[in-house]
């Protein structure tokens, strides 16, 4: 009899471990999803504004900007006796 109510209680005990980690598995896979959705916003507002930076940077908008608001582009020079950092320089120690 004894050896019965202590098989009874083990299980019982161990059916109530079991019940908890499985509300806790529960929950967890709740926040993941939970986390899954913020990333997954995140991204598309990520991707939004890279949209609209590749839209305000295009060609095309920068062109149509400059000539509606009528800036006065020049190139740039460089100074008398200086060189643009874009030429190459030739060094002969570098062979």
């Amino acid at each position: 009899m004894v050896k019965l109510l202590l098989c009874l209680g083990s299980g019982a005990l161990l059916a109530m471990a079991l019940l908890q980690l499985r509300q806790q598995r529960l929950n967890l896979d709740h926040e993941q999803t939970e986390l899954h959705q913020q990333i997954k916003a995140q991204e598309a507002q990520l991707w939004n504004q890279q949209l609209q930076i590749a839209v305000y940077t295009a060609p095309n908008a920068i062109a149509q900007t400059v000539n509606t608001d009528h800036f006065k582009m020049v190139p740039e020079t460089a100074a008398p006796g200086r060189r643009s950092w874009t030429e190459q320089t030739e060094t002969p120690d570098a062979e």
